[in-house]
């Protein structure tokens, strides 16, 4: 980093076809841009997986009272699960937020992949929970005592735009920026 008076100045990006994202430096050994994207990547997953499992213990199990995460056994452990599974995604939520400081205060970040890896996890955990805990592990319906094609359908499929528009972002994220000067 050099100095500009006062004020540091931000290094100048390195091309991400030179195999860096950040060249040894005062802020640490050389970073490979494959280890920086794939952190950032992590972040964005963590992310998405605790945004999901926040918005559906919330919304589901805490305001709509559709569903617990396991509906198999009395209203105590089905309460109990919930406190579990709001705990899981929490853990996730933080780890994620640790990782996208650490990714920004190395400069490390790549925000397209971070916001791609966000909405595949968020997909991803839908599709999970629609398809393995709903249907095959039957721990849990979204909701009882009405037709749940509709449900399902809804539920797997904004899980699947979801993982589609994600994987979409990461793989724009990871083409060199277009150079528009002359």
């Amino acid at each position: 980093m050099t100095q500009t008076g006062d004020r540091p100045s931000r290094p100048s990006r390195p091309s991400r076809l030179s195999g860096l994202i950040r060249p040894a430096g005062p802020a640490g050994p050389a970073v490979p841009a494959v280890a920086a994207s794939r952190r950032t990547v992590l972040s964005g997953v963590l992310a998405g997986v605790g945004l999901a499992a926040f918005i559906d213990e919330t919304v589901f199990h805490q305001l709509l009272h559709w569903h617990h995460f396991y509906d198999r056994s009395t209203p105590t452990a089905g309460l109990v699960s919930d406190g579990f599974f709001h705990a899981g995604g929490f853990v996730a939520i933080v780890a994620a937020l640790f990782l996208y400081a650490d990714l920004r205060r190395t400069g490390d970040l790549v925000r397209r992949a971070w916001a791609g890896a966000i909405c595949a996890g968020w997909g991803a955990f839908q599709l999970y929970d629609g398809l393995v805990q709903h249907k095959l592990l039957r721990l849990h319906q979204i909701r009882y005592h009405v037709h749940l094609l509709p449900y399902d359908l809804a539920w797997d499929l904004a899980g699947t735009l979801g993982l589609l528009v994600g994987l979409a972002l990461l793989r724009r994220s990871g083409r060199p920026p277009v150079d528009s000067r002359p």
